[in-house]
């Protein structure tokens, strides 16, 4: 017999090495449970089926069981199915229909959120594809001292500059991490020592500050601004979320910074050829290309766009972000063709926050978000307290929960939608709903524990430099004054611009 022939068999068998991954049939057997139990009072069918897939939803994100493609893919499948075949809500006498299903589980893709997000993703690939992201992060390095607190603070300075123009965490960091260890290495210590430590846990831990501070920073808030626009009708402008954001990250870069020096104080306190290894990666790169300016033009007309909506213009963030793609794919004009384009964008990213935008809009439209959001009120008594502290209750529930999502865009897709129930059962004029929304918002991007709870943390620790119990010693300390300067920002600040009611 073949040997190779019954270990391919073996490999594709139920019970071989690559069997059926356990939290999948987890997330199955949670999900026949649900629909098998009766169908609670106040509850349509529809929003019973639908709860049971949001139960699978959140199993199959948690434990990464198959891939967030795959797990989208089934997803949609199973809102196509057990919705289509669930009695309608206008006449329970008739089936839901498969055609109307299938046109809810397709609705994210129709999203003006799935759009911008798209054309952010091709924004960074044009960013990855021309270099210029890493010449702008070489150049801020440049402007700073030689002393490892001066290096420490241009980072975050880079981070702060590439948040602006490049609208990807992932790529910012894949950006980064090369000037880094670069850095590292011409200081002449170890990857472990504390210097490449501390360096390499302030790139990561920073992008997720300024993934709070600036809306087309992180998908997140591309999937939070969707839903806004979904189901509250109107959305939080470019310029307004930076107004609210901004001064909170600002003041956690410079907590960063002081608690990365305190935990992880480098062995080091001057490099004397620092601005020459910055250099001579800038000398190795040459001169600024064409392509490189063009992009960088582009890049700063976009931003004075997404800057003044709603003050010198009406155009959205979307319409502005597709014409401007629209510009980098002209022939001779722009920086990039689209067969360079498809190899550099992540297509599976897309399809995740498509269906992440349908299933939230589902369990609206099925009452299951309603529903749901009525019970927590009932349950928690959320309706007899104030602004602040509904605030306080749900970020505190939504960091705590985000330790099990390895990403802030399952996590948004779940969790808003939700949240938005929430705040549309309590009285009117007791919340401002669109605010609400937005600084709790906010809070999905704390990815600042675990390694695994944002991607950008992943990358920054495929570097070897650090292990994940020097992560969470800096995650944790980041994690509790970011929370309680996010209470006192909502009890006056926040509240001050008319965010909480």
């Amino acid at each position: 017999m073949d040997t190779n022939n019954v270990q391919s068999h073996q490999k594709r068998s139920f019970f071989g090495p690559e069997k059926f991954p356990l939290f999948l049939f987890i997330g199955f057997a949670a999900l026949i449970g649900i629909l098998l139990l009766p169908t609670p009072e106040g509850l349509s069918p529809a929003g019973h089926r639908m709860l049971a897939i949001l139960v699978f939803a959140i199993i199959v994100w948690v434990s990464e069981a198959v891939s967030y493609e795959a797990s989208s893919i089934i997803i949609m499948g199973l809102i196509i199915f057990l919705v289509g075949l669930s009695p309608s809500l206008k006449d329970p006498t008739v089936e839901w229909g498969v055609k109307s299903a299938l046109t809810m589980a397709l609705a994210g893709f129709s999203s003006s959120g799935l759009a911008l997000v798209a054309a952010a993703l091709f924004i960074a690939a044009c960013m990855t594809y021309t270099g210029l992201d890493k010449r702008i992060a070489l150049n801020t390095m440049n402007l700073v001292g030689t002393s490892t607190k001066s290096i420490f603070f241009g980072m975050i300075l880079v981070t702060i500059i590439l948040s602006l123009v490049v609208p990807s965490a992932t790529a910012r960091a894949a950006a980064m991490i090369p000037i880094a260890m670069g850095m590292v290495a011409a200081f002449g210590v170890e990857n472990k020592s504390k210097l490449a430590v501390g360096l390499m846990i302030l790139v990561a831990e920073c992008i997720s500050i300024w993934n709070v501070g600036i809306q087309t920073a992180a998908a997140q808030n591309l999937i939070t601004v969707g839903f806004m626009t979904e189901l509250l009708g109107e959305r939080v402008a470019w310029i307004d979320w930076l107004i609210a954001a901004l001064p909170w990250s600002i003041i956690m870069s410079f907590v960063l910074y002081f608690v990365v020096l305190t935990f992880f104080r480098p062995e080091v306190k001057k490099l004397e050829g620092g601005k020459q290894s910055v250099r001579k990666q800038l000398d190795e790169i040459g001169p600024m290309t064409s392509d490189q300016l063009r992009l960088l033009i582009v890049s700063t007309i976009l931003i004075g766009f997404w800057a003044t909506e709603g003050k010198l213009h009406n155009y959205s963030t979307a319409a502005t972000t597709i014409v401007a793609l629209g510009v980098l794919l002209i022939p001779k004009i722009g920086v990039i063709n689209w067969k360079e384009m498809q190899k550099r964008t992540p297509w599976g990213t897309l399809i995740v926050f498509g269906t992440g935008i349908s299933l939230g809009s589902s369990i609206l439209k099925s009452g299951a978000g309603e529903w749901l959001g009525n019970q927590i009120v009932v349950w928690t008594g959320l309706d007899t307290l104030g602004p602040l502290m509904i605030f306080a209750i749900l970020a505190a529930f939504l960091i705590i929960i985000h330790l099990g999502f390895a990403s802030a865009t399952a996590l948004s897709s779940s969790m808003i939608p939700i949240v938005i129930s929430i705040l549309k059962t309590m009285p009117d004029g007791s919340v401002d709903r669109l605010g609400m929304t937005m600084i709790l918002g906010f809070v999905i991007s704390y990815g600042f524990i675990l390694p695994v709870n944002a991607p950008q943390n992943m990358v920054c620790l495929g570097t070897d430099t650090f292990n994940a119990k020097q992560f969470a010693k800096v995650g944790i300390t980041i994690t509790i004054i970011g929370y309680l300067l996010m209470v006192l920002f909502a009890g006056t600040y926040w509240d001050w611009l008319g965010h909480l009611k």
